[in-house]
């Protein structure tokens, strides 16, 4: 026979348990999703820039991918690419760091983006 006193409340603090989980996974999943995004869009342009490098100069394509940086709001700066040219080939590598800032912590998430296409 069950007592009455024994299971009272016992399902409410596993609800709040996930409840408060599900809050601190949508925190990090705000503060993080837009930056995933805007780290993308600057890796779209340095693939695009590594497709045209035969039409474009260093500069250039430095130029561009800094500029599509400053437009989306990542700390991209000229000193973060490298730009490799081989006698058929070029290879662009851009690393950065953005730092998340969370209460009480701030993480420093690294992007390296990598394009590497044959010049025509």
């Amino acid at each position: 026979m069950r007592r009455k006193g024994s299971q009272r409340g016992e399902g409410q603090f596993g609800c709040v348990v996930g409840l408060a989980i599900l809050v601190v996974a949508l925190f990090i999943a705000f503060k993080m999703i837009p930056i995933k995004v805007r780290a993308a869009e600057v890796r779209q342009e340095v693939a695009d820039e590594a497709k045209s490098a035969g039409m474009h100069d260093d500069k250039r394509i430095t130029d561009s991918i800094v500029s599509k940086a400053r437009d989306v709001d990542l700390p991209v700066t000229p000193e973060n690419i490298t730009i490799r040219r081989a006698a058929n080939a070029i290879t662009i590598d851009v690393q950065y760091t953005v730092p998340v800032d969370f209460p009480g912590y701030t993480y420093n998430w690294k992007f390296h983006h990598r394009a590497e296409n044959p010049i025509f």
